[in-house]
């Protein structure tokens, strides 16, 4: 149902249609408690009935949404025969940016749980931002996010469990809140990387290992998805999961998924912050992304800048309150108490192609030619893509 107000010949979004991830039931947050409990470890529920394996690997792309694999299926011909084969999708969590989603998947835990809840959210009690992604600037992490992650849980367990990533991420906060428990394993090349976690697999009984690549991203962002370059890393990747595949020892259980997908987004369909005086009135802080917005009023502006930024985005963004945003359940069933005040007093989630960028105080991802953080399916439904040994 829409509103029409008469700004711009705009109807306003109602937020509560907006599509919500499938917390519980079929989101990032729910897999690896689904295979810890196919493990058979208490205390975990299988909300997605993925069949027990004794060894199990998630391979986690960057950027890699699961339309932009059925886009492609002569650059993506391994993953496409997953898909045609039975694969399935889940839903990234709300915003689709990748540290709340590693959060997601690290923790088992929706964002109003875990906290990560946006690309750059407000420090409550301080006039500041804090990126999640560089943890920029510093806070505790374990006051920040401190709920232990799966992968300690499974270790505890008795599970032999790893990470195989960059060298660069080893002792990164966002590491240390989403991804540690067990052993971490750098290696630099995606290629090194599937080798080693076939290689932990087979030297134990019974083994997690999750291993990342970031590369489809990066060149999403900087060429956009429509383009031959991107297009090429996303053949690089399909390379990868093949050789991972073919490398499973016996009882093994392999399943490709990504943090998010992608959009590209055009200059005509930039509304830049910087430049307009009426989504600036009455914002003390602009935090998340260009197609997911925390905007922190100062204070008594609050009502006021949801008013305005529900007329200008009209049709174009869902916008909220704070409150409507939780009661909607944009950020899981449950916002915890420490996490409440890191969501915007107006949150505001882009439909189709849009976003609202800041050309002066974001420079660098203003640039952005692709761009993530909202809940359309180009951007919220990713891969959950099974090989079994």
């Amino acid at each position: 149902m829409t509103t029409h107000l008469g700004y711009d010949d705009f109807e306003i979004l109602d937020p509560s249609d907006a599509p919500v991830p499938h917390y519980g039931t079929g989101s990032l947050a729910d897999l690896l408690p689904a295979v810890a409990a196919g493990f058979g470890i208490a205390g975990f529920r299988d909300g997605l009935a993925l069949e027990p394996a004794d060894r199990v690997c998630v391979f986690l792309v960057d950027g890699l949404g699961f339309e932009l694999i059925k886009r492609h299926p002569d650059y993506a011909p391994f993953l496409n025969g997953l898909i045609a084969a039975g694969g399935r999708s889940v839903t990234s969590g709300f915003p689709s940016t990748t540290a709340t989603s590693l959060a997601s998947v690290g923790t088992g835990l929706p964002p109003g749980a875990h906290g990560l809840a946006g690309y750059t959210v407000a420090v409550p009690g301080r006039d500041q931002l804090m990126n999640q992604l560089r943890w920029q600037p510093p806070v505790p992490p374990r006051e920040w996010q401190p709920h232990p992650t799966v992968f300690e849980r499974v270790h505890a367990a008795g599970v032999a469990t790893a990470q195989v990533s960059s060298p660069l991420f080893a002792q990164t906060p966002l590491t240390q809140v989403a991804l540690s428990g067990g052993t971490f394993l750098g290696r630099t090349t995606g290629e090194e990387r599937m080798d080693l976690a076939a290689q932990w697999l087979a030297e134990h009984d019974r083994a997690l290992v999750y291993t990342y690549v970031s590369e489809l991203d990066g060149t999403g962002h900087r060429y956009g998805v429509d383009s031959g370059e991107w297009r090429m890393a996303l053949f690089a990747v399909d390379r990868l999961a093949k050789r991972l595949a073919e490398q499973l020892p016996p009882r093994s259980a392999m399943y490709v998924t990504a943090d998010h997908g992608m959009i590209d987004v055009t200059p005509e369909n930039r509304i830049d912050f910087d430049e307009d005086w009426e989504l600036g009135a009455g914002v003390a802080l602009l935090g998340g992304e260009g197609r997911a917005r925390h905007v922190y009023a100062v204070p008594g502006a609050a009502g006021d800048v949801f008013t305005v930024w529900s007329e200008v985005l009209g049709d174009r963004f869902w916008v909220a309150t704070r409150d409507q945003a939780i009661a909607h359940g944009w950020f899981g069933p449950v916002v915890e108490d420490r996490v409440y005040h890191r969501i915007g007093d107006v949150v505001a989630a882009a439909r189709d192609d849009f976003a609202v960028t800041a050309s002066r105080s974001e420079p660098g991802e203003s640039s952005m030619i692709g761009l993530h953080g909202s809940m359309t399916a180009v951007e919220q439904i990713v891969p959950l893509l099974e090989v079994r040994s």
